[in-house]
């Protein structure tokens, strides 16, 4: 089922976009993958993740590192299902601006 159009500002910001279009196809995302993937910063790719947290568009999990032996965890990304038709429903108002059919 095609998404319904609407551009969602929220989305728009480049970052929210790039990151929001990377996990997309994923189940989840590493942390440090994503923001090397993407190329920025830690603290960039934080305050973007917390944003779109609050949105209700992602979700976060941390858990144990499988390779190593100290108390760090890693954190995982994820679009949520809120998160999914907000992204799909903005490309689609991108593309129909576009002039493109669905």
């Amino acid at each position: 089922m095609p998404a319904e159009p609407r551009f969602d500002e929220a989305i728009h910001a480049p970052t929210r976009l790039r990151l929001c279009a990377m996990l997309r196809p994923l189940d989840d995302a590493d942390f440090a993958a994503i923001a090397a993937t993407l190329e920025l910063s830690e603290a960039n790719l934080s305050k973007t993740v917390r944003n779109l947290v609050e949105l209700g568009y992602v979700s976060t999990s941390k858990q144990a590192s499988p390779g190593r032996a100290d108390a760090r965890r890693t954190t995982t990304v994820k679009l949520t299902p809120q998160g999914r038709r907000a992204f799909d429903g903005h490309l689609a108002a991108l593309r129909a601006m576009a002039g493109e059919a669905s």
